[in-house]
C-alpha cells in the first residue's frame, strides 16, 4: 500500500484532526496564517464581484474562512472529522455564513462542469494519489477565466538555510508533531511528502499541461512555501 492510497490519507487526517490546528500554529509559528492572507490578496484582484469559490482539501476550513470575505465558498474535504471541526469553527464566525461544507474526493469532485470562479487548495495537492487527475478535476469545475490558487510547501534553495531547514523537517518536526497530536507517523509522512514533491518550476509545467495559462508562482518565507496561480482560458481546452 502506497503512502498516498486515499483510504490511508483519509484515516491519517481523521486521526490528527482534534489537534490539527494547534499543531499547525505551533510548528509554523503561525506563519501559515500569513500565507493564507496572502492567497486571499492575490485572488482578490483576479475575480469577478461576489465570486463562487471552491476550497479543496479544506481541512478545518482556515483558508475557506479567509476567502469568505471575497464571496461564497464551498469547503470540500474527504476527511469527515476535519469537516466537523471546520463547521464548528465556521459557526463561531460571522464569515462562516458564507461557507458551505461538502464531503468529497478531490480526484472525483461532486460538482458540475464550470461551477466556480476560483479553486483553492492549501497543502493538499501533494497528498493526492494523482496530481494530474486532481488538476484535471480543478480545471473541469472552473468557469472560463476562472483562477486556480495552490498553496504548498516546498524546499528552500539557499544551501545553508536548506540544510538547517531539512534538519528541522526530518529530525525535529516529526517528533514535535507526534508529541502535539499523538500521531508521529503523520508527521513522518509530512516530511517525506514535502521532500518528494515537485519543484515550483515543475509544478508550473504540470499546470500548463493541465490546460491552465497565465501561470506564475511566488515563493514565501525564504522558500519554505510557494503560491502558484493559474487561469483557465476562455476556450477551457487542454493542451
Amino acid at each position: 500500500m502506497g503512502d498516498k492510497e486515499p483510504g490511508r490519507i483519509r484515516r491519517m487526517f481523521g486521526a490528527i484532526a482534534p489537534r490539527y490546528d494547534r499543531a499547525n500554529r505551533l510548528l509554523s509559528l503561525s506563519v501559515d496564517r500569513y500565507w493564507r492572507r496572502l492567497t486571499r490578496r492575490e485572488l482578490e484582484g483576479r475575480l469577478p464581484p461576489d465570486p463562487r469559490i471552491l476550497d479543496l482539501c479544506t481541512g478545518t476550513g482556515d483558508l475557506a474562512l479567509e476567502l469568505s470575505s471575497l464571496g461564497s465558498v464551498v469547503a470540500c474535504d474527504f476527511a469527515h472529522p476535519m469537516l466537523v471541526l471546520g463547521m464548528k469553527k465556521a459557526s463561531r464566525s460571522a464569515a462562516g455564513r458564507r461557507i458551505s461544507f461538502t464531503e468529497g474526493d478531490a480526484l472525483r469532485l461532486p460538482f458540475p462542469d464550470r461551477t466556480f470562479d476560483a479553486v483553492s487548495i492549501a497543502f493538499g495537492l501533494r497528498n493526492l494519489e494523482s496530481y494530474r487527475r486532481g488538476l484535471a478535476e480543478m480545471h473541469r469545475v472552473l468557469r472560463p477565466r476562472g483562477v486556480l490558487a495552490i498553496l504548498e510547501f516546498t524546499l528552500p534553495t539557499v544551501p545553508l538555510f536548506r540544510s538547517i531547514y531539512l534538519f528541522y523537517f526530518v529530525r525535529v518536526l516529526p517528533r514535535l508533531g507526534g508529541w502535539i497530536t499523538g500521531h508521529g507517523r503523520a508527521y513522518d509522512y509530512l516530511s517525506r511528502s514535502v521532500r518528494q514533491f515537485l519543484a515550483p518550476e515543475d509544478l508550473d509545467r504540470l499546470l500548463g499541461k493541465a490546460g491552465f495559462h497565465e501561470i506564475r508562482h511566488r515563493t514565501l518565507s525564504a522558500g519554505i512555501a510557494c503560491l502558484h496561480l493559474g487561469r483557465k482560458p476562455n476556450s477551457g481546452g487542454l493542451r
